[in-house]
């Protein structure tokens, strides 16, 4: 049985395939694509104040996910033509957060931890 983002995955490689564009579709040229879509996501919080953040009108919501859908899209094919499962790449980072951020010295703070050592 496939997962969801498996299922996305495969979608967007057929995507590609029918239009040729796997040429283009280049693990750098993605993470490009990847940078500029964060960045129009960003711009759609920018100069907001954290309550107007988390207090989006129906509006600026349909433009929030549809830049959700697009940093989405382009992460999702370049961890596919890398071959990284992104779910277990995700499970790995928290997995890893979770040592370095022990709940009694991080609790209620937002300072960096230290690297782990090697």
């Amino acid at each position: 049985m496939r997962t969801e983002l498996e299922e996305l995955a495969a979608r967007l490689r057929e995507f590609a395939s029918v239009r040729d564009w796997e040429q283009f579709h280049t693990p750098k040229n993605l993470a490009m694509a990847l940078a500029g879509e964060v960045g129009e996501l960003v711009a759609e919080f920018q100069w907001l104040t954290a309550d107007e953040s988390a207090g989006l009108s129906e509006e600026e919501l349909a433009r929030v996910r549809s830049e959700l859908g697009d940093v989405t899209v382009y992460l999702v094919r370049l961890a596919d033509r890398l071959g990284v499962d992104l779910v277990e790449a995700a499970h790995a980072k928290l997995d890893e957060s979770d040592r370095r951020y022990h709940p009694d010295q991080y609790r209620g703070s937002a300072r960096k931890a230290p690297p782990l050592p090697s």
